[in-house]
């Protein structure tokens, strides 16, 4: 799975978690550009993305993230 794909799987999900269909991330996407996106929203969103790849985050790895690129990295390392 390239960065692409992975970020184009994961479009949809921060749309319906953070109910706003203008979001579109990048790799550069983080918690100050979306207005919605606090700490709980942050483990349903963790969630979700774990959900729709089938895979699981360690909670270090969950903490650390600092954007979207570094969810990316973790997430393309499992599948």
């Amino acid at each position: 799975m390239t960065k692409a794909e992975a970020i184009e799987k994961l479009n949809p999900i921060f749309k319906d978690i953070f109910d706003d269909d203008d979001i579109v991330v990048t790799e550069s996407t983080n918690s100050d550009d979306i207005e919605d996106w606090d700490s709980l929203e942050h483990i349903n969103l963790v969630v979700a993305v774990e959900k729709a790849f089938g895979i699981k985050f360690n909670m270090g790895e969950v903490n650390s993230f600092k954007n979207v690129g570094e969810m990316v990295d973790a997430i393309i390392a499992r599948v």
